[in-house]
């Protein structure tokens, strides 16, 4: 077997031949997106989930993230990018004309946060007064203490995909094969390699200092993937493989019901009586584990994510990888979703063997070297304990997405993905057209302040979703969606009658991750 055969992975005919036309049209996709809500001057916004936009608990496609200020748009799933993307920028359209109705508020274009005040006055997010409602708002109480908030208002893309006919021991491998080749997509797609200096205020780093109140990384693709990102000391105890779904939700369980000690002197509740945290566990809930990629499964009402998964199997995979692209007005382009789809295609349809915990500490570090470092000329990478260039292994895989590429275009009558390979192929080979370095290039133009440069950024793209076509229809639909859901959490909070220390005690329950309990609505 050759090195790009090990490595990259080569598709034999029958695989391709497995990828008939039905199964390739029946790819869903969806996408989830961040955003923080920022001031003119470029502080974050302290007013509350505007009430135009519906309950942040019950609406099926305008929530809140960590913070009251931190919105999150959820498309639906769809069978093509176009699809996808249509419905992503009407929710966009909808949420900046009910912001300028209310005042001068606009959508942040940066996963890296905009000027943040004092960690304890970035708004906690708030979702009612029902037990479900109170726990999501207590589940982030509990990430502010155990991370600190200004980590959780870090926002990105996620990206949801899924193909009929996978088996959950294949969704498994096309999940180690994305973690061994993960480090492609943020130097392709990466686009936060400069952050406020507020964000790092009082923590040790290592960036660099660009201007007054800019810091970033020269070469850098994805602070918010590097060390100063999603990342946490005690989740790095974790073992977690992938290997099987059974191993990785023993896995999961184990942090699910395991006091942690730190957490532990946090305290569930204060003396006052205020909760701290949901539990005091490794992981609160399922959503607290942190990743480049997720297995998924709808849940049932009430129903545990991880017994959902032991039950009924994985349904999609959920990438977190993805930074907000601040050059594009919705965050993501059709190009760069069809590269995915062409990638985790890939993924999936490759040899994939068994990770160890010596790969994946090598994972570990291709990624934070790829975030801090991606660019810079000669950059290596680890590779079965070997060196390799990362042009070089990024270039290998390209070429083995080909076959794929040109399936999915033969299918679509399009080639509108091998398009997509060769632009990639193309920035391999090109670093300064990557949207990390173009957004250091564009902030050149204002005094090397990132601050200044996204809120520009920011500006010009609230103008132009403002300036696109918007009808009488849609407004009134998307004003009804709002009505209900406002509606939808009034019913939940009427009909509740556990007290919500007995609600919290059930739903962490250990039993809850392996028998099917639906009375209670699902946390996260």
């Amino acid at each position: 077997m050759t090195q790009l055969q090990a490595t990259a992975g080569q598709l034999s005919d029958n695989l391709l031949k497995d990828l008939t036309p039905a199964r390739l049209k029946g790819m869903g996709r969806g996408v989830e997106k961040e955003s923080l809500r920022a001031q003119p001057s470029g502080a974050l916004a302290l007013t509350p989930h505007p009430a135009a936009l519906g309950s942040a608990l019950t609406h099926p496609h305008i929530t809140t993230d960590f913070s009251e200020s931190q919105l999150e748009l959820v498309t639906g799933v769809h069978l093509d990018a176009a699809g996808a993307l249509g419905e992503l920028t009407e929710m966009h359209q909808f949420t900046y004309r009910e912001l300028q109705k209310t005042g001068d508020e606009m959508l942040w274009v940066s996963s890296m946060p905009c000027g943040l005040p004092t960690d304890e006055t970035i708004p906690i997010a708030r979702f009612g007064s029902s037990n479900v409602g109170r726990a999501k708002s207590i589940y982030r109480m509990g990430l502010s203490h155990r991370y600190g908030r200004r980590m959780q208002t870090i926002s990105g893309i996620h990206y949801n995909w899924s193909l009929p006919g996978v088996s959950s021991e294949a969704y498994f491998g096309l999940i180690r094969n994305f973690r061994r080749h993960a480090f492609l997509l943020l130097y392709l797609f990466g686009a936060s390699p400069a952050v406020c200096s507020s964000f790092v205020a009082g923590r040790q780093h290592e960036l660099q200092q660009l201007s007054a109140n800019t810091m970033y990384m020269p070469h850098g693709t994805s602070l918010r993937m590097g060390r100063l990102g999603y990342q946490s000391d005690a989740q790095a105890s974790l073992a977690v493989s992938y290997n099987s779904l059974e191993g990785y939700a023993a896995s999961l369980a184990d942090a699910l019901t395991r006091p942690y000690p730190a957490y532990e002197g946090v305290g569930i509740r204060n003396p006052g009586g205020d909760y701290n945290q949901l539990g005091d566990t490794l992981l609160q809930i399922e959503n607290e584990f942190y990743g480049t990629i997720r297995p998924k499964r709808v849940i049932f009402p009430g129903e545990r994510p991880l017994h959902a998964l032991r039950e009924r199997g994985v349904e999609y995979i959920e990438v977190r990888l993805m930074d907000l692209d601040p050059f594009v007005p919705v965050g993501i382009k059709a190009e760069t979703m069809d590269f995915l789809d062409v990638f985790l295609l890939h993924c999936l349809q490759t040899e994939s063997p068994p990770d160890s915990p010596a790969e994946i500490a090598e994972l570990a570090r291709n990624q934070h070297r790829t975030a801090a470092r991606g660019r810079e000329p000669g950059l290596q990478l680890e590779r079965n304990g070997q060196e390799v260039s990362l042009t070089t292994w990024g270039a290998e895989l390209v070429a083995a997405c080909a076959p794929l590429a040109a399936t999915l275009d033969a299918t679509h009558d399009t080639d509108r993905y091998s398009r997509s390979l060769a632009a990639a192929s193309a920035a391999l080979q090109q670093p300064d057209t990557l949207p990390s370095a173009r957004v250091l290039t564009a902030m050149q133009g204002f005094d090397n302040s990132f601050v200044q440069f996204v809120r520009a950024q920011s500006v010009k793209t609230q103008a132009m979703l403002l300036g696109m076509p918007w009808s009488a229809e849609q407004q009134a639909r998307l004003l009804q969606m709002s009505a209900q859901s406002v509606a939808d959490q009034k019913k939940i909070e009427a009909a509740d009658t556990m007290p919500f220390e007995n609600y919290r005690q059930q739903y962490l329950s250990a039993a809850r991750l392996d028998k099917p309990v639906r009375a209670l609505a699902a946390v996260g």
